[in-house]
């Protein structure tokens, strides 16, 4: 007799210094459950950057005490055309990332590319199909907002991801350089 896997619970955060989203799901063997979602706001008139990440770490730690992820999932940034965007954008991913390390949470990191690719199919999804696959997913009555739907797709992700490689490791398999062994 095979003793199926606890449920773990994901949260997932699509990083921005305006706006952060977040999403937590519940995968149950290879079910995938919506718990909350939503975006933290930290573009307040006359806040400088440390006052910014300030918020970005306090609130994301309110959702990590509220909802009580057992690990986090998190998207990559990556270069921009923009320079000094692209630092500051690695900034409030930093503060997330801090967040989540505070709690004592694994963190896995995932690319964009990745992300549209495990939620879409494809990885030029636009926003649009992104939402429109989370709602599906996670039988949402509406589509979240884009941001909230980025880090649910975060964390969709993620659960995709361990169920492929956990699965390999149950069978007897193990996965090194990206191969199958």
């Amino acid at each position: 007799m095979s003793v199926s896997p606890p449920a773990r619970r994901i949260l997932g955060i699509d990083p921005g210094l305006r706006s952060t989203g977040y999403g937590v799901i519940i995968q149950d063997q290879r079910k995938l459950q919506y718990v909350a979602s939503g975006c933290i706001k930290s573009q307040s008139t006359g806040l400088a950057l440390p006052a910014r990440l300030k918020v970005i770490l306090q609130d994301l730690r309110e959702v990590i005490t509220a909802f009580e992820p057992s690990e986090v999932a998190i998207e990559i940034v990556f270069v921009n055309v923009n320079p000094q965007s692209t630092l500051l954008l690695g900034q409030a991913r930093g503060a997330a990332i801090s967040a989540a390390v505070l709690a004592d949470l694994p963190v896995a990191e995932y690319t964009a590319l990745q992300i549209k690719q495990a939620v879409a199919g494809h990885g030029k999804a636009a926003k649009e199909q992104v939402q429109e696959m989370v709602r599906r997913l996670l039988a949402l009555p509406s589509a979240p907002s884009a941001d909230a739907a980025d880090a649910l797709a975060c964390a969709i992700c993620h659960a995709h991801a361990a169920e492929s490689y956990g699965g390999l490791r149950r069978t007897g398999y193990r996965v090194r350089g990206g191969r199958i062994l």
